[in-house]
């Protein structure tokens, strides 16, 4: 029977047998409206009109309303469910097939689990009912009135259900609170949840607060529930370690700031957000560090000072997280949501960001700070800045200068490590008095003593500062004060030392001496890096390799004398040209056995890649940006950088001007590849026809070999399974070399897959695997085996597809690229239930749940399978728990597969069917449809088709059960010996069939064309 399904929390939406329909007109709106707010009950004609009409009811609203009527009819292509009757009309659905019905059915459910003492169920419940609000219902202000009622008591049950340590709660009660500051219990549960993280100042206002507008709007007295919150708010609060960061251990004496570190560690403690302001070298950075590193928590040190653009602030912050060494980085391109990733990472945790130069991207890091602290309840933000960031909330904390006597402690300490024996005499008081108590100004200062007295310095001091000092008022401190210190360091050098350190300031992040030797022009750069090491005007970043980094306050001062000398657009197109060169000859290497080695060599180049990039495109060098961008976008995506690698790419694609076809190809076709691959799958489906033009116009075989992957690439992405393996089969026909066959093969691989041709697919993977192999190109082989794994492992051969996860995921390592790395290490974990039995099973993927180091995105997997393992050895409750943790991990994380949301609610439909409720479970398997079918994942698909064979089979349709379960094989290309629900579920079915009946509905099922096999699957 062809389904209808309405909902009307929020705009009107219409899906008859899974197709939208759209229901234009005000008053067709609201007659459907109206008959699904009474959906299976007659509504009078009488009340109709009142709804349609309620300031004038037509002289005759019978023929006025069947006349509408008739129209909406035609809108729904006469679905039998706008019926007639005596004296009014019916829309003849379930309840559960009208949103509203549907929530008010959960939110009862989910209540009384609440209060049989399931928070676990309840939880579950409650996020389903709350999920079906999609705005403000269209309806008359009593029922409006009455549904949001029930919707705040399902919010506040939710709250309940989920927990004062839910995270992300203090801000959804915040927002809750704001908008509601009369509802107690919302109140209490903030209470409580700012208790639970320890912020009982916080959780005591939030209750006078409450308190006093109940007094002063009501004249009552807080509840006892609020009452039993402050008391609990009243207790002491518990500490906790410090679990992990990324602050190094200093080399030198923290001189002079004693007392500025307790005033700063107590505020750091109290308040979300504070700032470190104060002039350029007065050691923001230093006494903010010295501060984090005594924090209880984790502190992460994320150095902005290399970040040439604003857009770029969130992926510093990313890349200094190091989050499974995958750097996310979207300038130019609107619709990848960086900081939705950190607030996945920084949400469950205790955290101290500690966000040092902020200054010249302000207003980039005052959105991320003020974006992350409303979405992430436990972290807290300490900002270095020459300005404040300007944000609710933010607490500033000056930094001035050193007082006299530390001030000369500071000089003493430093001229001690240069010149040994160094004595304090008035010249040392002098030489901190001029330099305004600067630390940085100092420490510059004390590098020289390793060449003149005290005094001598003194002297020069009176020379060179002469005309800066007491400058104009409007200049800004750095100019007054810190310029004046490089000023004087930088005429100590040589013109030639000078020209080669202006030259070398075009680096915007580290560089290593042959980058140094290109850009300057200067073929002995070995005695110049030492001497400016020596003068404290370079420094050396410890690594495998020698890198060299110039600190921010003299990089600056070096750009100008390179702006004033009239040479900085040449150096930088030097820089440019230099790392273009770098970059295609490594791109070859990327797709050979070499590639670890020229991974190892790129990646601390993305800064500089990034500046050669923007030179590029600022300056319209349009065949250096395509270059770049054709050279270096595989390494983006090579490093699963999938939004850093569209947003530069899409970058480069705006500058105009004529480049040879084959690279303006790969540019584009790896631009739209990644967007979509970042998230953004319907734009990158919207730009498929412009990349096939654009690769049509290539000669065949000339140009990038990329070039020959994208008619096949965007076949696969159409889901055109045929077209896109006729393009494969052409290219193969002719000589491709090793790696363009290899990627031909993978590709020809998931189009088989896709079609259900599981023995195709594995040929191709395989054929695919020999020939990366063939060339030592291991991201492709992991890949390919990974596929073949899968493959494997539904055939029922555990053992061979145990050994492939495992070399795949050893690929992976060399590599050091893990974002994909956990997909295999949980598919491995799981498979140990067929091999090792189901213990050896739980314990791997429990090791892998609970180590701080999986992303809640892999943590909802491991959760997944879990359930699953539970479930299968009747566990029911262990099974909803798990079910329940992977769907509220899920929730939290923004960059999470559908697919996986897709299993989850099979599984738990599955529960349901254990539990004896039907209905619930057909519900979760409306839910997991809709998720799978708009990602054209059919393997997944086939997993919802099991469980809805599974309802058909407690239905009592055991024929049509086993017609879906061929449904299922004909989506999955064959019986999944891997899944024990299709196995269970199989047996049963031919126990009550018969063998020969059971194999001809499977038969049948399979042979289905796709429509029909997708209507027989719809729950």
């Amino acid at each position: 029977m062809v389904r209808m399904r309405v909902g009307i929390l929020g705009p009107l939406t219409v899906v008859v047998d899974g197709r939208p329909v759209e229901v234009a007109g005000a008053r067709l709106r609201t007659l459907l409206v109206r008959l699904a707010c009474e959906p299976g009950r007659l509504v009078p004609v009488e009340r109709l009109a009142e709804a349609l009409w309620p300031d004038a009811t037509p002289t005759d609203p019978a023929n006025a309303v069947q006349s509408l009527v008739s129209r909406l009819r035609k809108t729904l292509d006469g679905h039998p469910a706008l019926e007639s009757g005596a004296g009014g009309y019916r829309l003849g659905v379930a309840p559960d097939d009208v949103d509203a019905h549907r929530f008010e059915r959960l939110a009862g459910e989910g209540r009384r689990a609440l209060r049989d003492g399931d928070p676990a169920r309840a939880a579950t419940l409650l996020t389903a009912a709350l999920d079906l609000w999609r705005g403000t219902p269209d309806v008359d202000d009593a029922l409006a009135a009455r549904w949001e009622e029930l919707r705040l008591g399902a919010v506040e049950d939710h709250v309940e259900a989920v927990g004062p340590r839910a995270p992300g709660l203090v801000a959804r009660l915040r927002e809750l609170t704001a908008a509601h500051p009369l509802r107690e219990r919302l109140t209490a549960h903030l209470v409580m949840a700012l208790h639970a993280e320890g912020r009982r100042a916080e959780a005591l206002a939030a209750f006078e607060e409450c308190r006093h507008r109940l007094a002063e709007e009501l004249g009552v007295d807080p509840s006892p529930q609020l009452r039993q919150a402050h008391l609990l708010a009243l207790t002491d609060l518990a500490t906790t370690g410090r679990p992990w960061g990324n602050l190094r251990t200093a080399l030198t004496s923290f001189v002079g700031r004693d007392e500025d570190v307790e005033r700063l560690a107590t505020q750091v403690l109290d308040g979300r957000l504070v700032t470190l302001v104060g002039p350029g070298g007065a050691g923001k950075t230093r006494l903010a560090t010295t501060v984090a590193a005594r924090d209880p928590h984790a502190a992460w040190l994320v150095e902005l000072a290399p970040v040439t653009e604003a857009a770029d602030v969130p992926a510093a912050v990313l890349r200094a997280l190091d989050a499974g060494g995958q750097l996310e980085t979207p300038p130019g391109i609107r619709r990848l949501d960086v900081t939705g990733r950190l607030a996945e990472i920084l949400a469950p945790t205790d955290v101290l960001l500690l966000l040092d130069n902020c200054e010249h991207v302000v207003e980039a890091a005052a959105k991320l700070s003020e974006d992350l602290l409303g979405r992430c309840p436990k972290l807290r933000i300490l900002a270095t800045s020459r300005e404040p960031l300007g944000i609710l909330g933010e607490r500033l904390f000056p930094v001035g200068p050193l007082a006299p006597e530390p001030a000369v402690q500071l000089l003493r300490d430093r001229a001690e490590a240069v010149r040994p024996g160094f004595r304090v005499t008035p010249a040392a008081a002098e030489i901190c008095r001029r330099l305004d108590g600067l630390p940085l100004a100092i420490e510059l200062a004390a590098a020289r003593l390793r060449s003149f007295t005290a005094e001598q310095l003194v002297d020069r001091l009176d020379d060179r500062f002469r005309l800066l000092t007491g400058g104009s008022r409007t200049a800004l401190p750095r100019h007054r004060t810190l310029h004046a210190v490089v000023a004087w360091s930088w005429d100590l050098l040589e013109p030639p030392e000078r020209d080669f350190g202006a030259a070398i300031a075009v680096f915007p992040g580290t560089f290593d001496a042959d980058a140094a030797a290109a850009v300057a022009g200067v073929r002995d750069v070995e005695p110049l890096l030492d001497l400016l090491v020596d003068r404290s005007l370079l420094q050396v970043v410890a690594g495998d390799t020698v890198r060299y980094r110039m600190l921010e306050t003299i990089r600056e001062f070096a750009l100008e004398e390179l702006v004033r000398a009239g040479r900085v657009e040449l150096v930088r197109s030097g820089h440019a040209a230099h790392f273009l060169a770098l970059v295609e000859r490594a791109e070859p290497h990327l797709r050979t056995g070499a590639q670890v080695e020229w991974l190892a060599r790129l990646r601390p180049e993305r800064a500089n890649l990034h500046a050669a990039v923007a030179h590029a495109c600022d300056t319209g060098d349009t065949v250096t940006a395509f270059r770049l961008g054709a050279a270096s976008a595989w390494f983006w995506t090579f490093e699963d950088n999938h939004a850093e690698a569209a947003g530069l790419l899409g970058r480069i694609l705006a500058v105009p001007g004529d480049v040879p076809l084959d690279v303006r190809t790969v540019v584009m076709a790896v631009y739209v590849i990644n967007s979509g691959f970042a998230g953004d799958f319907q734009f990158a489906e919207g730009m498929l026809e412009d990349v096939l033009a654009l690769a049509a116009q290539v000669p065949p075989g000339t140009g990038h070999p990329f070039v020959e992957l994208v008619e096949p690439a965007v076949m696969m992405f159409r889901d055109d399974s045929a077209s896109g393996a006729a393009a494969i089969e052409r290219r193969l026909a002719e000589p491709v070399e090793p790696w363009s066959r290899g990627m031909l093969l993978a590709i020809l691989g998931y189009l088989r897959e896709n079609d259900g041709d599981l023995d195709g697919m594995m040929r191709a993977q395989e054929a695919a695997a020999a020939a990366f192999r063939e060339v030592g190109e291991r991201w492709g082989l992991s890949m390919t085996l990974a596929s073949i794994a899968d493959a494997r492992a539904r055939r029922g051969d555990f053992t061979t597809a145990t050994a492939l996860f495992a070399e795949s995921i050893d690929l992976y390592q060399q590599l050091g690229v893990r974002t994909n790395d956990a997909y295999q290490r949980i598919r491995l974990a799981a498979l140990r239930r067929h091999t090792d039995g189901p213990e050896a099973a739980r314990a791997e993927l429990r090791r892998f749940a609970d180590d701080p180091a999986s992303l809640p995105r892999d943590v909802s997997h491991a959760m997944l399978e879990l359930g699953q393992l539970a479930r299968h050895a009747g566990d029911l409750d262990e099974a909803e728990r798990c079910y329940l943790e992977a769907w509220r991990r899920q929730a939290e994380t923004p960059l999470v597969a559908p697919q996986y949301r897709a299993i989850v609610q099979v599984g738990m439909a599955q529960l349901d069917l254990r539990r004896g409720d039907a209905e619930a479970a057909r519900g979760r398997l409306v839910q997991a449809l809709d998720l799978a079918l708009p990602v054209r994942d059919m393997p997944v698909v086939a997993q919802v088709a099991i469980g809805s064979a599974a309802l058909a089979a407690a239905a009592g349709a055991p024929v049509t059960a086993a017609e879906i379960l061929g449904v299922a094989r004909q989506f999955a290309g064959g019986d999944d010996r891997s899944n024990s629900d299709l196995l269970a579920q199989s047996a049963a079915l031919r126990d009550t069939l018969g063998a020969a009946a059971f194999t001809d509905a499977v038969r049948r099922g399979a042979a289905l064309d796709r429509a029909a096999a997708m209507s027989l699957i719809q729950p």
